[in-house]
């Protein structure tokens, strides 16, 4: 099941593995029925006059549910990135030998939401100062991330970092570990069909995902 925690396994997860490690995985992506369970638009596109965001914040089910119905957002899907093996399995990326992190890819038209309003979400919705993890679901495939596509989300994505960890620290929270990288984001590999906007599949299903409760001071939903 996604999001369980499994004993014994927990440090050797908490290590990023070493490219020449990592496993093979394939040339062939996985199969994907290229339709949103809940909108029907297309998961895999081009995205003419959209932008578009990687974000890991813990367990992909319960991350994606957070973005898909934000207006302004056209597409959600969960996948794989940051890591080395090319399309991975669910199974493999569990393995803690892939280096990917588990991710929703955002994909949201500007002029109708802001991406510090995303961010607001992203920052808000787990806890960015785990590490490896996010609650009791260990290992590297947990860890909070923002792939950005552009330099202006770079910028904004490292300022709105700096005003969150101030206020985390006022919390008594300690240091923000999210990766967040420069452009070219890595490559999104779609996850199986199966974990494709899971809890509207499943509205009962693991969610794994809980906020500090601190409020993240940008954005404006």
């Amino acid at each position: 099941m996604a999001g369980s925690f499994i004993p014994g396994i927990g440090a050797f997860k908490q290590r990023m593995p070493q490219r020449e490690d990592a496993l093979p995985g394939r040339a062939t992506p996985m199969p994907l029925h290229n339709a949103h369970y809940l909108s029907g638009a297309k998961l895999r596109d081009a995205y003419p006059g959209l932008a578009r965001v990687q974000f890991g914040l813990g367990c992909f089910w319960g991350a994606e549910r957070k973005f898909w119905s934000l207006p302004g957002v056209a597409v959600t899907a969960v996948g794989y990135s940051g890591g080395y093996t090319p399309n991975p399995t669910y199974r493999e990326v569990c393995s803690g030998q892939t280096g990917h992190a588990e991710t929703v890819l955002v994909v949201y038209d500007p002029a109708k939401i802001g991406f510090d309003d995303l961010l607001k979400v992203f920052w808000e919705s787990h806890d960015p100062t785990q590490g490896m993890r996010q609650g009791n679901d260990a290992g590297t495939q947990y860890r909070s991330a923002i792939y950005c596509e552009d330099e202006g989300q770079y910028r904004a994505a490292l300022s709105s970092r700096d005003a969150f960890q101030a206020k985390l620290r006022e919390a008594g929270f300690g240091e923000i570990t999210t990766e967040i990288t420069a452009p070219p984001a890595p490559e999104f590999y779609y996850a199986e069909d199966d974990h494709q906007q899971y809890l509207a599949k499943n509205p009962a299903g693991y969610c794994g995902l809980g906020g500090t409760g601190v409020s993240c001071p940008i954005g404006a939903l």
